[in-house]
């Protein structure tokens, strides 16, 4: 009687167990799959193994890439809800011209459409861009990372690898989103780190950059090639990254930009240039031409409710159904931030210029609002601003930050008549100076500012803070040397 019973026992252990062998290593739509059992392999041509990716993406759930190995990508990867992508280590991605250039290697199914997808884990994808850096707006005008997210909830981004971008795409870039994490990403080159253009609810965490242009693009308005869509991107957190010195060229980029923009309903006989944008039809339009500086005269009302219609000479794009009329940043907290390299660490500001004018005259005033800076370690020794403001700002706040020689400087590009007033409360910081510190400098008309500092350390007893009002007026309550009363 045992011998039977243990007969039976052991006949279903290894049924059992077949099965589970079976499920592990044939592709289905359980849950796990191995792309490998598609044909994704490093020894397999770019063209097939988009084929064997996309295949196994397409199965949803959880598909892991096992083999160490560089696998050659021809196309891009189009990945749907309820799928997490796993790379194991030493697993690279390599783009391959195989069948023509492309732009992305990893997009979400719904950019195209503008359709949400949703539960999304992208997780240790390394990237290795090899020269192929192009913008074809495939899926949408303005989305180009390499990875690429339009219209996305719950998505998460771990761990992350690229260092060879180019001067054209991101590295990872979302537009249209809720509830993102970013977390453990090394991103090297030239182009944007991180982009974000309109969503709410996101983490951009532990970040290693070396980039020529912005480590991180919080881009609520942007060039009309900059991101799909516009609006606030608010209730976030960016901590523990580190801006490394490294891209030898003139820069063109900050740690963070920071952008905001408003425009009005069209009408009648306006003038446009090149990324302007109108509400119109109940929806957004926008300028897409050269910067080259041109103004053009609108007499003809865009109403198309898709892609780009051109109208009296103008190419009218087709951006968003919903018809808002001002974007910018509120309510995110940056900490734990250390800036090796010498440039502006925050660039808080309205683009005017022939590539974009953020500000169409006459429109809504945007303020970006409750923005906190906690524990900025300042690495370099040069006289650069470690604030450009060029937009009106209700509040900053700086806590538990080493400063050099990096203050702040109010800035106007005569987009707005009034920028409006701004607080700015700094405590718990020390200040490494020697001797005189413009901590404050103003050059907008008629700016008012009140500064308030309290509980800060001075290192050096020469050190001595001083402001500037300009033609504006600062109020200051402050227990710094030079300021204090």
């Amino acid at each position: 009687m045992k011998t039977k019973l243990f007969t039976i026992l052991f006949l279903a252990l290894t049924i059992t167990t077949s099965v589970i062998f079976a499920e592990s290593t044939s592709p289905d739509k359980s849950n796990f799959n191995n792309a490998a059992n598609f044909g994704f392999s490093p020894t397999a041509t770019g063209i097939e193994n988009v084929k064997a990716l996309q295949k196994a993406v397409d199965q949803t759930g959880t598909i892991t890439v096992s083999q160490p190995g560089t696998y050659k990508m021809a196309g891009t990867i189009y990945v749907g809800s309820n799928t997490t992508l796993k790379f194991g280590n030493n697993v690279f991605l390599q783009k391959v011209d195989e069948q023509g250039k492309f732009s992305h290697v990893i997009v979400n199914k719904g950019a195209a459409t503008r359709t949400y997808d949703e539960n999304i884990c992208i997780e240790g994808l390394q990237i290795i861009v090899n020269g192929m850096d192009v913008r074809d707006f495939k899926e949408a005008v303005g989305l180009h990372g390499q990875l690429a997210f339009f219209y996305v909830k719950d998505l998460r981004i771990d761990r992350f690898r690229c260092m060879d971008l180019g001067k054209a795409q991101y590295g990872i870039h979302v537009c249209t989103f809720e509830d993102i994490i970013i977390n453990d990403v090394i991103i090297k080159g030239w182009k944007d780190g991180v982009h974000l253009g309109r969503g709410k609810r996101f983490l951009i965490s532990n970040g290693v950059f070396e980039t020529g242009d912005d480590a991180i693009a919080l881009n609520a308005h942007d060039y009309t090639v900059g991101n799909p869509e516009l609006g606030w991107i608010e209730d976030g957190i960016v901590e523990n990254c580190h801006d490394l010195p490294g891209v030898k060229e003139k820069n063109i980029g900050f740690f963070c930009r920071i952008i905001a923009g408003a425009w009005i309903d069209w009408k009648q006989g306006m003038e446009v240039q090149n990324s302007d944008a109108v509400v119109s039809n109940g929806r957004v339009y926008r300028v897409k031409g050269n910067p080259d500086g041109k103004v053009y005269t609108s007499n003809t009302q865009p109403t198309h409710d898709k892609g780009i219609q051109v109208l009296d000479g103008i190419t009218w794009v087709m951006i968003q159904n919903d018809p808002v009329y001002t974007c910018g940043v509120r309510n995110v907290i940056f900490r734990n931030i250390f800036l090796e390299k010498p440039r502006v660490a925050f660039s808080v500001h309205f683009d005017i210029g022939k590539f974009s004018r953020s500000y169409y005259p006459g429109a809504e005033v945007p303020k970006q609002e409750q923005l906190t800076f906690d524990n900025l370690r300042f690495l370099h020794n040069a006289p650069i601003a470690a604030f450009a403001i060029k937009t009106p700002m209700d509040v900053l706040t700086i806590s538990n930050s080493s400063f050099k020689n990096n203050g702040i400087v109010f800035t106007e590009n005569k987009a707005l008549k009034d920028y409006l007033p701004t607080k700015i409360n700094i405590y718990g910081c020390v200040f490494n100076k020697k001797g005189a510190m413009e901590l404050l400098v103003n050059k907008v008309d008629g700016k008012q500012i009140l500064l308030k500092t309290s509980s800060n350390i001075e290192i050096n007893d020469d050190f001595r803070a001083t402001v500037v009002p300009g033609n504006g007026k600062i109020t200051v309550e402050s227990d710094l040397t030079g300021l204090k009363k």
